[in-house]
């Protein structure tokens, strides 16, 4: 259950930890469950059920913590996970799969069906906004601020002034 990685998110269900970790895992290629706990009348889960309490998981490599904590704390916007992607497709494919049943927002941020905030964003884009030609770096902030799914060939656009 416990690992060497000296920091690791821990993730807060109320009750869909497994389906939330599932869920996952099927999105992301380089990913796999480590360890599932699991308890039956201790904690905010049914009398007489076996229910995971707490899971560990990897997804690409980064390994993570689920809880099935109770209704008291939900996600929000506060925390996001940031997934690099490096081609428009991986983009759109990630946008999908995260996206539904969740909601988009804003500028490639999005939240799943479970409530958590996701940034997808080109790693392209970074590189563009570090450019020390601020008016470049600008033009790329104004286009991503107009986008709810990045798109690549327009940030491109924006960075190269057309």
């Amino acid at each position: 259950m416990f690992s060497k990685q000296k920091i690791r998110p821990c993730l807060w269900f109320d009750g869909n930890a497994e389906e939330a970790v599932n869920f996952y895992i099927s999105v992301f290629g380089n990913s796999k469950i480590l360890n599932v706990a699991r308890a039956g009348d201790v904690g905010p889960w049914k009398k007489g059920a076996v229910a995971v309490t707490v899971m560990t998981f990897q997804l690409e490599g980064q390994e993570f913590m689920a809880l099935n904590g109770g209704p008291q704390f939900k996600f929000n916007e506060a925390v996001s996970l940031l997934v690099n992607c490096e081609t428009q497709a991986e983009v759109d494919d990630l946008w999908a799969k995260l996206g539904a049943g969740g909601k988009e927002i804003a500028c490639g941020w999005l939240k799943d069906r479970f409530g958590l905030a996701w940034q997808v964003v080109p790693q392209v884009l970074g590189e563009m906004m570090l450019d020390e030609d601020r008016e470049r770096a600008d033009r790329v902030m104004k286009a991503m601020m107009g986008m709810v799914k990045l798109d690549i060939d327009a940030l491109k656009q924006a960075y190269q002034g057309r």
